[in-house]
């Protein structure tokens, strides 16, 4: 046994080749899933509690993985361009860890400031740390950050092509 196993995680780089973020994005008729890469991201312990953290995302990095083909294009373009994400402009995405609540001995409360396409917003979601891994899941409400296209809160009459304002992020690291 290593020292470790006794005194609980360390802070520690997240390992982003291994890191998995999964998006996923709802509509009246469906949902769209996908991956985004992390650029860079840190998990800062004391004395075995996770108390903060950093994370850059490369928002570039963005593919759908439930399309294929023309349609896969079409959608990453899409998601790509001013009408969503607009990469061209803001080609990152961070997240900072501003406090932290432990849960029980494996679950933490987060808030944190989100910051997409220039905008931060305060954003609150539950962390769990198995040894040297974190898992999330948050969903975030895209119209907070100016993305508006085909949300039902902005526009009327979009019947089954309403997109809704929340999508959700699926977050797995190892650091």
């Amino acid at each position: 046994l290593s020292l470790q196993s006794f005194a609980g995680p360390v802070d520690g780089e997240v390992k982003v080749k291994d890191a998995k973020v999964i998006w996923k994005g709802f509509k009246v008729t469906g949902a769209h899933e996908g991956l985004i890469s992390l650029e860079s991201g840190t998990l800062v312990f004391k004395k075995g509690e996770l108390i903060g953290g950093d994370f850059t995302v490369d928002m570039t990095s963005l593919t759908c993985t439930d399309l294929s083909g023309g349609y896969k294009s079409k959608l990453e373009g899409h998601l790509k361009s001013s009408d969503f994400f607009d990469t061209d402009k803001q080609p990152e995405s961070t997240l900072s860890i501003t406090k932290v609540t432990k849960i029980n001995s494996s679950s933490y409360s987060v808030k944190a400031d989100l910051n997409i396409k220039g905008k931060s917003e305060k954003i609150e979601f539950i962390t769990s740390i198995y040894g040297n891994k974190a898992t999330s899941s948050l969903k975030v409400d895209r119209t907070k950050y100016g993305i508006k296209y085909g949300s039902g809160s902005f526009f009327d009459s979009l019947g089954d092509n309403m997109i809704y304002d929340e999508f959700e992020l699926i977050i797995d690291v190892n650091f």
